[in-house]
């Protein structure tokens, strides 16, 4: 079982390589369910393996010069700003007990868990949709204050989730400032890595108990996965993967609704 756990994030970081985004919606799950790790933690040790990883696989879109760096620099900002508020801020002074509802007393870690399920079920139907994205709005402008909201938003729901938020960037970047999918992907993963470590700086400053050897050990493994990933993209459907991918981010958005309000 232990061993099944620790490939999960060879896994986590094959699809970060394959498909370019999406499987750093799976380590806040894998670190709760598989490792037991408190949720407010687990968001922040995701924060820290998604951004190491992402920042590795911008490597090679960097060669390929395959990002867009004007366009990352009018997201990150609002985006850094916004994500770095949040983890020093807001998620500190969330109370323990939130409410209760039906009967069902919701905490502050069940709360962050069901925000992430909502998160997952959304970026499910994106990856479904989203091949059809770059065609049609392969016209649209580059829409600066359109892209500051997109970033501050982007930016708070990393915070919140510790998720990458690739799903809504990706999607942003080919909509709002008018650059191809491909660019859209390597700009993400810039983006993406940004914000995360910064997001973790928060928390570290905010003392929070890091496992520095596990944590090491995860990103180490999500890092070899986006090499394997990256090495496979080319020989495999990436249209079929992320359709696949998509359902199984949508299964486990219910399965994380369902243990969480009904199975505790």
């Amino acid at each position: 079982m232990e061993i099944l756990s620790y490939t999960a994030f060879i896994f986590m970081g094959i699809i970060l390589g394959l498909i370019g985004g999406g499987g750093s919606i799976l380590t806040v799950p894998i670190l709760v369910y598989l490792f037991g790790t408190e949720t407010v933690a687990a968001t922040s040790y995701s924060l820290f393996i998604v951004g190491v990883t992402a920042m590795v696989g911008s490597f090679k879109y960097f060669t390929d010069k395959l990002v867009d760096l004007k366009a990352a620099v009018a997201f990150s900002i609002p985006s850094l700003l916004a994500v770095f508020a949040v983890r020093k801020i807001i998620i500190p002074i969330i109370p323990d007990e939130l409410f209760t509802i039906f009967g069902i007393n919701i905490t502050k870690s069940i709360f962050i868990l069901l925000v992430f399920a909502v998160l997952m079920l959304l970026a499910s139907f994106s990856m479904l949709r989203k091949s059809t994205i770059d065609k049609k709005y392969e016209n649209t402008g580059f829409n600066y204050p359109l892209i500051f909201v997109e970033g501050i938003l982007v930016g708070a729901i990393t915070g919140f989730v510790g998720a990458g938020g690739g799903f809504l960037i990706i999607p942003a970047l080919v909509l709002l400032a008018k650059i191809p999918m491909k660019v859209a992907i390597g700009t993400s993963l810039v983006i993406i890595a940004a914000k995360s470590l910064l997001g973790f700086l928060g928390d570290v400053t905010n003392d929070l108990s890091i496992d520095w050897i596990s944590l090491s050990m995860y990103s180490i493994l999500s890092v070899t996965g986006i090499f394997i990933g990256s090495k496979l993209s080319g020989k495999l459907s990436q249209e079929r993967l992320k359709k696949v991918f998509a359902y199984f981010v949508l299964v486990m958005g219910i399965f994380i609704i369902m243990k969480e309000l009904f199975f505790k």
